[in-house]
């Protein structure tokens, strides 16, 4: 039996939007790398200095102010970082817009394109980039991140580690993490698919959005094992993963949170008396 013309059309847009997604990730992911190969600087000696994420070599007095172009480099870095993070586990939501969308039109009763839903996503991890950047310059004047933009007090980093383990177990986290699993659900939940820009836009601000509180706390942590470090953000990446696409994700998270607090229970008996 042979497939139908809508159903031609809908496996070539699936992997149309597939590799759309497959592509922006592995771009954010290769951006990622350079970054960290240039922070590395070879193994230098970088004390009294702070390096820049710009994949230039850029170095300046760890007591200077921020400047402008600074903050824009920053906010750039988070922003590459949290779309290689996140895009992958919002695949299957963006998918199954793009194919209900597809469906709508050729019924006569088009939705509006996907790709303004999956802005409205990445709209609400920009705003939590630019929250993060805000918090690493506040950290940083505060002469409590080192070169490698990593937690330089092993208290401050026991307490992210227990507060992140906490809120792993929190019905806040329980909530939003029940909105981000199963995309059809979601869907009925909040009205739907809009076929206006606005709508669409809103409806995937609000997923975004969700995802955010689900997982912000697992970006904090990006802090504790350092910003820079590909393999802690890999391994970040694959939690968010789990917990968001598998049917065990819930005690994923919960798991994950006893191994936040108890390592930093260990990180706080561990501190010099």
């Amino acid at each position: 039996m042979t497939d139908g013309p809508l159903e031609t059309v809908l496996r070539r847009d699936r992997w149309i939007v597939g590799g759309a997604i497959g592509i922006i990730v592995a771009l954010a992911w290769a951006y990622v790398l350079w970054l960290a190969k240039d922070m590395d600087m070879g193994g230098m000696d970088m004390t009294g200095f702070r390096m820049i994420p710009a994949g230039i070599g850029i170095m300046l007095p760890a007591s200077e102010p921020w400047r402008a172009i600074e903050f824009a480099y920053v906010l750039l870095m988070w922003v590459v970082m949290m779309v290689g993070m996140m895009a992958p586990s919002a695949a299957p939501m963006i998918l199954m817009y793009a194919r209900v969308g597809r469906q709508g039109k050729a019924q006569g009763k088009p939705f509006a394109a996907t790709g303004w839903f999956a802005a409205g996503y990445l709209l609400a991890w920009g705003g939590f980039s630019l929250a993060a950047t805000l918090l690493q310059w506040t950290i940083e004047r505060a002469v409590l991140l080192d070169s490698r933009m990593t937690i330089a007090s092993n208290l401050l980093s026991a307490i992210v580690l227990i507060a992140a383990g906490v809120y792993q177990w929190t019905p806040l986290k329980d909530v939003c993490l029940a909105q981000c699993q199963p995309p059809f659900l979601f869907l009925m939940r909040h009205g739907g698919f809009r076929d206006d820009l606005r709508g669409c836009l809103l409806l995937g601000l609000r997923h975004g959005g969700y995802c955010v509180g689900c997982c912000w706390v697992l970006m904090a942590l990006l802090f504790v094992g350092g910003v820079m470090n590909v393999l802690w953000i890999a391994l970040l990446a694959l939690l968010v993963l789990l917990e968001k696409l598998t049917p065990i994700g819930r005690w994923i998270a919960r798991a994950a949170g006893i191994a936040c607090a108890a390592a930093g229970v260990w990180l706080l008996v561990s501190l010099p008396r």
